[in-house]
């Protein structure tokens, strides 16, 4: 009877100790798979933290090299204005004023003739500017005594007759941190007459370095070679102790570095005084003059994250514990396993999604993006061809030019969308001041190739077409050629180029075309043409054309002729998969004939006394259109604003010039064409004026320009046949 009794209790208690044994054994499993998983998860976001560290550290240094670049071109951009001052030496200050005036990072400049130059100054004469409080000033440092022929830097550039870049040393005159870019003066006999130097603030780059950081908390400090600090956060940020720790980390760790080892991004890891881990990032940069620069990160930052979802992680396999209590079952560990896959799955599908919606929203997708205009229609469409792709393209208008660029990045997935990303914010920063296309590539160009160590490149075209004339500046790199599409069909006559991010030094060309009106330009990358149907067989560029034919030549909306291009490929293409991005872009240009109810013209001479001329003319204009005089004196006032610095700047002093004024006139806008022959310049690349600082902190020069902008509607400048040409609108 007791066995019988026993025996179910006995199996009972066994099944039991043998589910307990299989939980304790699942728990200790799950918690092992944890910490493995945790540990090899910790890792890889290490990994990738040094990767985003190396990241930021090539684009500090491609800012802080992009800096000194800048004063390099400032100062090769004077030497035609200081040569030809050379026989006034009383006239350099202004000359150096002027430099300074037109880059407002630098803090000084000077000019070191050789001995002997200018007798009636004595022996050595170097006129010195600085900027102090906003105001210019200037000096003559060879009265103090001091004999700048002993200068080491100057006797470099004498015996080299090479541009240099000093070592960081302290402003006798500004008190800061600074760098000299010094370049030598030959005069016309090619003889060495001078020193040409640019006094740059490494407090300025600085602050430039700390502008955005890889996490909230960290911070970037720039060093010289030697270890010696020349920039760090405000002390309000991060505290001067803390500055100097790193630094001191930094020097101790490139001491104990071994001559073998490279000059690639190092790592270091220091605890401050609350316990709190960090790491620094820091590696010298090539160029000249040669500097380190460190980006500091918090572990908690980088891997605060990681630790929650260790404690939720661990949450949910207490909870699938007691699951398996209830189940008892030798498939819990196998179920448990496929549940965190379908969750991993599930996250890598979302953050794909997540990177695709992004990826998309940098591209335009508003169309027709301009409903008020009348002179241009624009569709354009990109579809991927896994979850992220390297297709772009772009366009926006300013002051009345279309820029527009479609590009195609070496490669697929998340690494060439993270470079189209690149090339897409390089587009639009760099064609917020610049006009012309081939500039524009050589920027993307030298800012793509730094610190380029994948190789990738991108082919790109780049187009600004100017809406009044329809004349089209372009540049390609390696790019298809555009379609043309009016009465007739032809490619536009492009050159090639090599694709941006290959070498550095690759010149572009920018190409001009005057487009026919009712013309359409079809823009594709080879996604399209190499579209494959399941025989191996390419769409081709005949298919391209016979579909553009049938489309009645473009003729018809340009969304309709995108439309049916993605039809075709898709029907030709059947089942197959997709194995390129498709992206297209067609703009039509549709300018209408103005119908002119005022025409007048005015020609002036760059005389100041004739202002009064123009003032009766524009008023003359004005008051046969019925403006009300509001309105005219903000239009008088824009036009005046224009002409006078054509009357004060566009001619060499002593040389007289024409400056001719046409008014015209739809019964809708007023538009005023100011034309002459002078230097060239383009205010509508002139950087927006900042009204937010005060008048000591803003710089000299560009409210004008800024003030034309508000005042009228509209602003073109062209440059035709020695001409500058710039058109003012003004809506009535």
């Amino acid at each position: 009877m007791g066995c019988s009794i026993g025996a179910p209790h006995f199996g009972m208690k066994l099944r039991t100790n043998t589910s307990l044994t299989i939980i304790i054994a699942a728990a200790i499993l799950l918690q092992l798979i944890s910490a493995v998983q945790y540990y090899y998860t910790r890792s890889l976001l290490a990994e990738e933290l040094e990767k985003r560290a190396e990241s930021e550290l090539t684009t500090k240094a491609v800012v802080v090299k992009n800096a000194l670049n800048m004063s390099e071109n400032t100062l090769r951009g004077h030497l035609w204005d200081l040569k030809r001052n050379l026989a006034t030496p009383d006239s350099l200050g202004e000359v150096m004023a002027w430099v300074l005036r037109s880059h407002p990072n630098l803090t000084g400049c000077w000019v070191a003739f050789v001995p002997d130059y200018y007798p009636e100054k004595g022996r050595l004469f170097e006129p010195y500017s600085w900027r102090e409080k906003g105001e210019i000033k200037h000096t003559e440092i060879s009265r103090t005594g001091r004999d700048y022929t002993q200068n080491k830097y100057y006797q470099a550039v004498a015996e080299t007759d090479a541009p240099i870049w000093t070592d960081t040393y302290r402003g006798t005159m500004s008190g800061m941190n600074l760098v000299t870019y010094v370049l030598p003066i030959h005069d016309d006999g090619n003889r060495l007459v001078a020193m040409f130097g640019l006094d740059v603030s490494v407090t300025m780059l600085g602050d430039t370095l700390n502008y955005r950081h890889v996490y909230p908390s960290s911070y970037d400090i720039l060093l010289t070679k030697e270890g010696e600090l020349l920039a760090a956060p405000d002390s309000g940020l991060v505290k001067r102790s803390r500055v100097e720790e790193i630094v001191n980390i930094i020097n101790d760790s490139t001491i104990a570095k071994t001559k073998s080892q490279d000059e690639r991004c190092r790592i270091a890891t220091f605890e401050d005084d609350d316990g709190e881990k960090g790491y620094v990032y820091y590696a010298s940069f090539k160029g000249t003059p040669t500097w380190q620069i460190a980006v500091v990160c918090y572990d908690r930052e980088a891997f605060g994250k990681l630790r929650k979802m260790r404690l939720r992680i661990g949450l949910l396999m207490l909870a699938g514990l007691v699951v398996l209590g209830l189940i008892v079952g030798r498939f819990a560990k196998n179920d448990r396993k496929l549940q965190q896959a379908k969750l991993e799955q599930e996250r890598i599908g979302s953050e794909l999604r997540i990177a695709r919606n992004i990826q998309m929203e940098m591209l335009p997708k508003r169309f027709p993006p301009y409903p008020d205009r009348h002179d241009i229609d624009i569709y354009g469409s990109l579809a991927p061809a896994k979850e992220v792709g390297g297709d772009l393209f772009d366009f926006f208008l300013r002051d009345e030019k279309l820029f527009f660029c479609i590009g195609d990045v070496s490669g697929k997935g998340v690494p060439a969308a993270m470079v189209m990303s690149v090339v897409h914010s390089l587009f639009r920063s760099t064609t917020a001041h610049v006009s012309d296309p081939g500039r524009i590539m050589l920027h993307l160009n030298e800012m793509l190739c730094e610190g380029n160590e994948s190789n990738m490149f991108v082919t790109l075209f780049v187009g600004v077409l100017d809406l009044p004339t329809g004349r089209l500046r372009y540049s390609n790199a390696g790019h298809d050629k555009p379609l043309l599409v009016d009465d007739m069909m032809m490619e536009l006559p492009a050159k090639a180029n090599l694709p941006i991010g290959i070498f550095a030094d690759t010149p572009y060309e920018t190409q001009e075309y005057l487009l026919e009106p009712m013309t359409t330009i079809f823009l594709y990358t080879d996604g399209l043409t190499e579209a494959m149907n399941p025989l191996h067989e390419q769409f081709g560029q005949e298919r391209v054309k016979e579909v553009l034919e049938e489309s009645g030549k473009g003729k018809g909306n340009v969304s309709d002729l995108l439309r049916m291009m993605s039809v075709a490929v898709h029907q030709f293409v059947e089942n197959a998969e997709q194995s390129d991005d498709l992206t297209m872009l067609a703009i039509r240009y549709t300018p209408k004939q103005e119908e002119s109810v005022l025409h007048e013209t005015l020609t002036l001479k760059n005389d100041p006394h004739q202002v009064a001329l123009l003032s009766s003319f524009v008023n003359g204009v004005l008051d046969k259109l019925g403006i009300d005089p509001k309105q005219a004196k903000k239009i008088r006032l824009a036009v005046e604003e224009v002409v006078v610095n054509v009357i004060d700047y566009a001619y060499p002093i002593g040389i007289e010039g024409d400056i001719t004024v046409h008014a015209s006139s739809d019964g809708s806008q007023v538009k005023f064409v100011i034309v002459d022959t002078g230097t060239p310049f383009d205010p509508t690349e002139k950087e927006k004026a900042d009204t937010t600082l005060s008048v000591d902190e803003r710089p000299i020069g560009g409210l004008g320009i800024h003030l034309v902008r508000q005042l009228m509607d509209s602003m073109n400048y062209e440059r035709q046949d020695g001409r500058n040409i710039l058109t003012l609108w003004k809506k009535i």
